[in-house]
């Protein structure tokens, strides 16, 4: 293993580096199969409830995307949630999510062997790589993995967009341009932060432009004009659909209204509320955590942020300078820009500090108050930066055993990778904080998603062409785990059929299934002929969303069950 960076990797040294991430993955994928870990998230459940019914719906359609969550997620689970027996169990999410996985690992491999040597990009990699939270968020449906693949390639793309821009003679800064293009939007279309992501590398490529004087070439216009329709795109599908182009800020599902929702308190809901700085101190306490066992973490954050500024003061510095060994010189000034384009791993943290503190989204850690979990997996977007600016700061150490003591060279690698094995070991005996939280999600949610999905499944044995009157948003998995499908359903996102069935519940659906006081709830109350109670559910936790469900059949059930969905209104 050579001590060298280089701006090219043989296929075989990258067929390493993809072998050992398909094997660290599949590791990972079997764990949550014997492990039922698909689904303890509620909100992957959601995300494939979502994409599920873009097609298994009323009314399917683009429109069934809501407002809040980008589309592109959703987009690319579609094809996997056609089999059925993979949306049922979970499964269909691992197949994008670990591919989401490998190209992350390949990437940032990649990334690190344009100034690192493999012994140190290596080091990265396993920091990266074996990221038990990482591993597991990639066998569900979570968006974590997919844009920290984004945010890798958008840096990759970028630099290998500016180390092609001067030759007049290469044709290739076109094609990349396109690319750096088509992952921003990717970007923009799976995360808010991507929004941040794409309108920054936009503005440092036009500054490129401008310096050259090209900043108006045709190309360059075209690719603009693309990269805003993204973001603008997504505006007007939420004035279309529901009537306002911001309804994803400020709309009932907004982070906003679901902070108003469940926080005990509108002055002070959650720590950093209108305090940035303790924003950014949960948000870099999530990303310790997230990245090493328990009282570790601290250490990770100070060799990142030492082999960031190492990496500053080595391509920042003019002709010449050197440190002793011929073999390790200083690159010029000029190469500082291609390094500079790295600092975009960083942009999770000014973002998170804002968000956190101006932006409804709350980070609850088990550490400090209020001792609990919640959106921990948001540390995980520094990972990249971890991984990356830890393989600089062991760089000069890896170089120093190469050229002074190279019989222990090997000794010192060992010994890096003893850490990160050791550190792996207690972070999976801790248990990886994004599990732990996903578990006690699913401990919290879980009664109802076996009670009333079993109950249901019964009822439905019993007519099996009948419709269910019910709102699906709060616990999608009860529809599959009952062995049904959203179109034997009448729920919200049905809107007119939605709203015919509440005028008249019992003349459209053979099973009623209420939670206390919701929409279905209030119409049963208006309009109880024709229905009976048959099974009633409190749940053993109390939280917002835990609220007490009662099923509901008709008087005839299940002689005669009710026939296809109608939008008449009989009254409402």
């Amino acid at each position: 293993m050579t001590t060298t960076a280089s701006t090219r990797i043989s296929f075989t040294e990258q067929l390493r580096v993809l072998v050992a991430a398909v094997v660290a993955s599949s590791i990972a994928v079997w764990w949550s199969w014997r492990h039922a870990a698909f689904l303890l998230y509620g909100d992957a459940e959601a995300h494939i409830h979502i994409a599920r019914r873009l097609f298994d719906s009323h009314r399917p359609g683009i429109t069934q995307l809501g407002s809040v969550w980008l589309p592109l997620p959703h987009l690319i689970l579609v094809p996997f949630l056609l089999v059925d027996s993979w949306w049922r169990s979970g499964f269909a999410p691992v197949f994008p999510s670990a591919a989401c996985y490998l190209l992350a690992c390949l990437g940032l491999y990649q990334l690190a062997r344009k100034w690192l040597s493999p012994a140190a990009s290596t080091i990265a990699l396993v920091i990266f790589a074996a990221n038990p939270n990482l591993l597991y968020m990639q066998t569900t449906a979570m968006t974590e993995p997919l844009f920290l693949c984004e945010l890798i390639w958008a840096v990759l793309l970028l630099i290998e967009w500016h180390q092609h821009l001067d030759d007049p003679t290469d044709h290739s800064p076109g094609l990349l341009l396109w690319a750096v293009i088509a992952v921003l939007v990717a970007a923009v279309y799976t995360r808010y932060d991507g929004w941040i992501l794409a309108f920054l590398a936009w503005a440092a490529m036009a500054v490129c432009l401008f310096r050259r004087k090209r900043l108006f070439q045709p190309q360059f216009i075209a690719a603009s004009i693309v990269l805003l329709l993204a973001p603008v795109g997504w505006m007007v599908y939420n004035a279309v659909v529901f009537a306002d182009w911001l309804d994803f800020m400020r709309g009932p599902y907004s982070a906003r209204a679901i902070e108003l929702r469940t926080s005990p308190s509108a002055v002070d809901p959650h720590p950093g509320w209108h305090n940035p700085w303790v924003a950014l101190r949960y948000f870099t306490k999530a990303a310790e955590m997230d990245s090493a066992a328990l009282g570790y973490g601290w250490l990770l954050l100070v060799v990142t942020v030492l082999g960031t500024a190492w990496a500053w003061l080595r391509y920042n510095t003019g002709p010449g300078s050197s440190i002793s060994g011929s073999s390790y010189r200083f690159k010029t000034r000029q190469s500082k820009p291609n390094w500079a384009w790295t600092l975009f791993l960083w942009l999770p943290l000014p973002f998170y500090a804002y968000s956190v503190s101006y932006g409804s989204v709350p980070i609850f850690l088990p550490v400090w108050q209020p001792f609990s979990w919640y959106n921990t997996r948001y540390g995980m977007e520094l990972l990249p930066a971890f991984a990356l600016f830890a393989g600089f700061f062991l760089e000069p150490f890896l170089n120093w055993f190469q050229q002074r003591r190279p019989n222990l060279k090997w000794a010192f690698l060992a010994f890096l990778l003893a850490a990160q094995a050791a550190n792996l070991a207690e972070m999976l005996h801790e248990g990886p904080l994004t599990y732990v939280e996903a578990k006690k999600n699913s401990d919290a949610r879980g009664y109802y998603n076996s009670a009333i999905a079993q109950a249901l499944g019964k009822l439905h044995a019993q007519d099996p062409q009948g419709i269910v009157l019910m709102d699906t948003s709060l616990f999608p998995s009860i529809v599959p785990h009952a062995g049904l499908t959203y179109r034997q359903t009448i729920n919200e996102s049905d809107k007119e059929f939605y709203w015919a069935a509440l005028g008249a519940p019992a003349a459209h659906a053979s099973i009623v299934v209420a939670f206390a006081g919701d929409d279905i709830e209030k119409a049963v109350k208006a309009h109880p002929e024709h229905l009976r109670p048959v099974a009633t559910f409190h749940s053993p936790t109390k939280a917002w969303d835990l609220l007490d469900v009662t099923i509901y059949v008709t008087d005839t059930f299940p002689a005669a069950p009710a026939g296809q969905p109608s939008t008449a209104v009989t009254g409402r």
